[in-house]
């Protein structure tokens, strides 16, 4: 036969339990969340495999700013690329320097070669409410430039904040 207070105490772990269960749940819901990166688009600064978490709530109250890596969601699948130009700028890639507005812009998250490696095109205004996007590894990431577009706000569902997997990558994502 189970005491009073025995059972008071399991009544109180359960209680305890399922609190810190919606709780984890609401957070994971409409706080953080995680993002598998695919592929070798974002080489060197994440790598294919690496788990990402993501805030969910940084963009209602700003805007994503220049050098943000965020989480784009797709009807197919979520892309994770780098905000490289902002809404009504001008982008370019000319003799293998990227401008912005017709400025050079220090691209200090890529390495010399990879900055070598950007192919040139022409100047391409971003409409209002969009968003340019590149991956770390421009040869072979599919992003602004050839297939995924301009990303509007809304497909913009978070801003990565740090490496969580594999735990010896575990870094803040810049």
């Amino acid at each position: 036969m189970v005491k009073t207070g025995e059972k008071n105490k399991w009544f109180l772990w359960i209680k305890i339990i399922l609190l810190g269960l919606f709780i984890a749940l609401l957070l994971r819901t409409f706080v953080f969340s995680t993002s598998l990166v695919q592929g070798e688009s974002m080489y060197p600064t994440l790598q294919n495999g690496d788990r990402l978490l993501f805030n969910k709530l940084i963009y209602l109250t700003e805007e994503p700013s220049r050098g943000d890596i965020v989480i784009i969601k797709r009807p197919l699948k979520n892309y994770v690329k780098r905000v490289i130009a902002l809404p009504n700028e001008t982008i370019e890639v000319k003799d293998h320097v990227l401008r912005i507005d017709g400025i050079p812009y220090n691209q200090n998250f890529l390495t010399k070669s990879q900055q070598m490696h950007s192919a040139n095109f022409r100047p391409i205004k971003v409409p209002p409410n969009s968003y340019f996007v590149m991956g770390d590894n421009r040869p072979i990431s599919r992003d602004s430039r050839n297939g995924l577009g301009f990303v509007f706000k809304d497909e913009i569902i978070g801003k990565s904040e740090l490496i969580i997997f594999p735990f010896s990558e575990w870094s803040v994502t810049r």
